[in-house]
């Protein structure tokens, strides 16, 4: 589920940040495989989709032919969730599965997406992982963590830390790649680590003892997945991504449904090749959001429930942690108008 390495949007492949104990690793690289799901004479809709629950979740409409019921030419693209944004931003792609945070990095480097749904948030998925002689996140004062600097589980820590009356002054962070982390966890410096699934399993099957502290279920909406349209798709193709978007809903009552729900999972466990068993665990610490919960989400508010109120809270991280200067406007990569009323 490596889907939020997108730093090279800002930075080069080794982000470098200015801790003596920073620990760097490449971001990977990754070739994309293609589901081309309906038959037309005319390009199709491309769009990248990687390797988290709420974005896997495409596979069953993809399998089922709903894209084919409904009649939209559609072609998603399997990536691994850097080069996915690196294709969007040389305009290969119409569309991305991103997180909101992601997608600021984005449009700060010129790559604008729209968001037209939301997928999920995370709800469990994303950890902050401590070795057995720490026993809360006020215990990391003065403690060493490891966290993929600039990504949403830095954000994470950041307010897990907020709200224990910490800074990330009290701590040092040593940088690496999410997927270099549960490693980096077994050296007996690293007292911690920010980390998401199916790392943070990892993690814990590494240093047995360790235990989660805090995870986006202390945090619902800090994290939004979503489907994020260039201008220019969206533009020429709304009543597509309209189409689309009602397959979303589709998608969501297949999961839900316990009638359905073992056959959805196992569609989604064999797209990645994970046991039925554990995927479910995953789908467990992952809100999907329905069409009538997505009416919701893109009310225009400050606060967490709303995906402007999330995106806004993630803009003032980023300005903060210097990921990029200047504020993004946020309400023109928002367009609620899809979603059904």
């Amino acid at each position: 589920m490596n889907r939020r390495l997108f730093a090279f949007a800002v930075f080069s492949s080794f982000m470098l940040f200015g801790c003596d104990n920073t620990a760097t690793v490449s971001a990977p690289e990754g070739e994309a495989t293609s589901e081309k799901v309906t038959d037309s004479n005319t390009d199709p809709i491309s769009i990248g989709y990687s390797d988290w629950p709420g974005w896997v979740a495409w596979q069953i409409a993809i399998d089922k032919g709903w894209f084919d019921e409904e009649g939209v030419n559609v072609e998603f693209k399997w990536f691994d969730y850097s080069a996915s944004l690196s294709a969007f931003a040389s305009n290969q792609l119409d569309a991305i599965s991103v997180t909101n945070g992601d997608n600021l990095v984005n449009a700060a480097s010129g790559s604008e997406g729209i968001i037209i749904l939301v997928n999920d948030y995370s709800a469990g998925n994303d950890q902050i992982i401590a070795k057995s002689d720490i026993s809360s996140i006020s215990d990391l004062k003065g403690k060493s963590i490891g966290v993929e600097k600039g990504l949403v589980d830095h954000l994470l820590l950041n307010s897990a830390l907020t709200e224990n009356g910490l800074t990330e002054e009290d701590v040092t962070l040593v940088n690496a790649t999410t997927n270099e982390l549960p490693q980096v966890f077994t050296n007996e410096t690293i007292d911690a680590v920010a980390i998401w699934q199916p790392n943070a399993n990892q993690a814990l099957q590494n240093v047995p003892s360790a235990k989660a502290l805090y995870t986006s279920a202390d945090k619902p909406g800090l994290i939004y997945d979503t489907l994020a349209v260039s201008p220019a798709s969206l533009s020429a193709h709304k009543e597509d991504y309209a189409k689309i978007i009602q397959v979303w809903g589709k998608v969501v009552d297949y999961i839900n449904d316990p009638d359905t729900r073992e056959d959805a999972v196992s569609i989604m466990s064999n797209k990645v090749n994970v046991p039925a068993d554990q995927y479910s665990t995953f789908l467990n610490g992952t809100k999907l959001m329905s069409l009538e919960e997505n009416k919701e989400i893109f009310i225009k508010s400050d606060e967490l429930s709303s995906i402007y109120g999330s995106s806004y809270h993630v803009n003032e991280f980023n300005i903060d942690n210097k990921i990029y200067d200047q504020e993004i406007d946020i309400d023109k990569l928002i367009y609620p108008d899809l979603i059904p009323q």
